[in-house]
């Protein structure tokens, strides 16, 4: 029989249709039919490389093939542009050969490890690092969804040398992904060849793509919970590495409570810079007490960081059961992370996360993924939760009662779910139609912030019921008429309020979790039940009294936390400009005003030092020049 056709004889255009059916394929067949791209790309980063020779490189890396890939590289969501404003030179960008399959440098070779000095081999290595997390987010043991970025247009620019510095930041106003480089002693430092700091720095642009307002916090909780999420993309997708996982297995013998490098993050950078190990560590004791008045949103992380990779220790001798080796327990222990750790982003309100709101959505999310727990594992992780103090009592109890799983959401006004889902239009009608069920103020310019379909997959693969995600939100005037707001009182602020609506196809309502303001939640004609006794309230009276205080407490909370942030000197003046390059030192929040409102902003994520050390009130968010 002849040989069938070889693959360098494919056309594009059939590529181009293989592409169009690839959901359907292997990964295998995917790889045969050159859907997938191969690539030499470090572990983790060179330290790890030279410590440790057996994760040296990952030679099974591979990337999926788009029709539109072209030089730099250049895709679909990522753009990388060499350009180093240090020395103002840029760089010429790898190139794709199609019939290589492959980036080749400027002589034509192909970029792989002969050549990882040269500049086209990082340019290659941060885009496949950068399409590897995408892939992690997007399919459906994650979001399920494509992600949407916080600016405006698709395309994600990266600067692989950005210029001279200790440093590596996303920055929504420039839409880009800038990493550094440094000299440490006689060794050049480059921070787009750490996967660790490149996943972590693309987990701050897809958590902003996700929750946009998240940037207007002023609550150093809400910007530890930013760091939180880079942090765990770059463990979860480092433990999705096959080879990875098999040295695991060999070296640790199933057992993760001991430093690793899995738990070990930024090696190289951390040596480099603060001559430690690591930047900072997954495995760690610290307690929400702890640091619950703190305003080091790096330190802060780590509570969190720390409890979901508990989560991770504790889960994996359990998937030993029924004979599996450690290779396939850890297996099964990122399969269900995965889903455990990523599927409740979409769940969070759009406002003010904290580290309940995450632990709740966790919970909440493998309720659906998997309602009868066989395992135990809701309550695993209602343990690890409550051990770190992240977790009330009263909220642990609740999802440790008997309760129905699914419900369905009382409405005045009745509108087809598949109506809200097709347009923002049709949700806002939904949303203004419903007002008192849903607790919006009738007097507040309610808007729809986001709103998605989402197809995703239980741990072991099983397709779940399509979810529409139903984020809204309103901004509500504050005055801040208190000496303790120093150079800022006297002047009106807006504390953003709203909620998450999280329904499947069939109208069920997965999720709903709340952000609640002080304006009024009736109308003129509607009886509060302000003066009534408790015990002759009315459901729905009762639920609204229960919304109302929980604003007036919020918003307390939130003049205490303004207070907190200007007291210690972490708000300064806007930074940044057309490049993205930042000023020699930035304050953790920025101030401006619009329209006549004061706003508050996250700086760029302007560092990935570890900030535990540093002494309150400092100015240290600084950049090296």
């Amino acid at each position: 029989m002849p040989a069938g056709p070889k693959a360098t004889s494919q056309t594009k255009a059939t590529r181009t249709g293989l592409y169009a059916a690839r959901r359907y394929l292997t990964r295998d067949a995917q790889r045969e039919l050159k859907l997938r791209i191969p690539f030499d790309a470090y572990f983790q980063d060179p330290t790890v490389r030279v410590r440790n020779p057996v994760l040296e490189y990952d030679e099974s890396f591979e990337v999926p093939w788009e029709p539109g890939i072209g030089d730099g590289p250049t895709s679909a969501r990522f753009a990388v542009v060499d350009y180093d404003a240090s020395t103002e030179i840029l760089t010429p960008p790898a190139e794709w050969n199609a019939d290589k399959n492959a980036f080749v440098g400027p002589g034509g070779a192909t970029l792989d490890q002969a050549n990882v000095d040269s500049p086209q081999y990082r340019q290659v290595n941060v885009w496949a690092t950068l399409q590897n997390a995408l892939e992690f987010y997007e399919n459906g043991f994650g979001l399920g969804r494509p992600i949407p970025f916080a600016f405006e247009g698709n395309r994600l620019i990266v600067v692989p040398t950005a210029g001279y510095g200790q440093n590596a930041y996303y920055d929504r106003q420039s839409k880009s992904l800038q990493f550094y480089y440094f000299d440490s002693g006689e060794k050049r430092i480059y921070t787009c060849l750490s996967a660790d700091i490149i996943n972590h720095e693309f987990g701050h642009a897809v958590l902003d793509g996700l929750r946009p307002l998240l940037s207007e916090s002023i609550r150093a909780e809400t910007a530890a919970f930013h760091e939180f999420v880079g942090d765990l993309s770059a463990v979860l997708i480092a433990f999705r590495n096959n080879k990875l996982r098999q040295w695991l297995a060999e070296a640790t013998g199933g057992n993760l409570d001991t430093d690793s490098a899995l738990s070990s993050l930024a090696e190289e950078f951390g040596k480099a810079v603060a001559d430690q190990p690591y930047l900072r560590s997954a495995l760690n004791t610290l307690h929400y007490d702890k640091i619950k008045d703190d305003q080091r949103q790096h330190y802060m992380s780590q509570v969190l960081t720390g409890a979901m990779f508990d989560i991770v220790r504790k889960l994996a001798p359990r998937y030993r059961d029924g004979g599996r080796s450690i290779l396939q327990a850890f297996w099964y222990t990122v399969s269900n992370m995965q889903c455990m750790a990523v599927q409740p982003l979409d769940l969070l309100p759009p406002v003010d996360v904290t580290f309940e709101d995450y632990a709740i959505a966790v919970l909440r999310n493998e309720e659906i993924v998997n309602p009868t727990d066989s395992r135990g594992t809701r309550q695993l992780m209602i343990d690890v939760f409550q051990e770190r103090g992240i977790l009330s009592a009263e909220v642990a109890e609740q999802f440790r009662q008997p309760h129905d799983i699914f419900q369905r959401l009382r409405t005045d006004v009745y509108h087809d779910l598949a109506d809200i889902a097709g347009s923002r239009s049709a949700a806002y009608r939904f949303l203004d139609d419903n007002r008192r069920n849903l607790f919006i103020p009738y007097s507040a310019d309610v808007a729809v912030q986001g709103l998605a379909n989402a197809s995703k997959f239980t741990s072991d693969a099983r397709r779940q019921p399509q979810q529409v995600l139903l984020q809204y939100t309103w901004r509500e005037p504050v005055l801040l008429d208190d000496e303790r707001f120093g150079r800022f009182a006297g002047e009106t602020t807006s504390m953003l309020c709203g909620g998450t609506l999280a329904f499947d196809i069939d109208g069920n309502l997965l999720s709903w979790m709340r952000k609640p303001g002080t304006q009024p939640l009736i109308g003129e004609d509607e009886e509060d039940g302000a003066n009534t006794p408790a015990e002759e309230l009315t459901a729905v009276q009762t639920e609204i009294r229960a919304e109302s205080e929980a604003g007036r407490r919020r918003k307390q909370s939130f003049l205490d936390a303004l207070a907190a942030r200007i007291k210690t000197g972490r708000i300064g003046e806007i930074a940044g400009g057309q490049l993205g390059i930042l000023e020699k030192t930035v304050a953790p929040l920025t101030a401006e005003t619009v329209d006549g409102i004061l706003r508050f902003s996250l700086s760029p994520h302007v560092g990935i030092h570890s900030d535990e050390h540093e002494k309150m009130g400092e100015s240290q968010w600084q950049i090296s020049s």
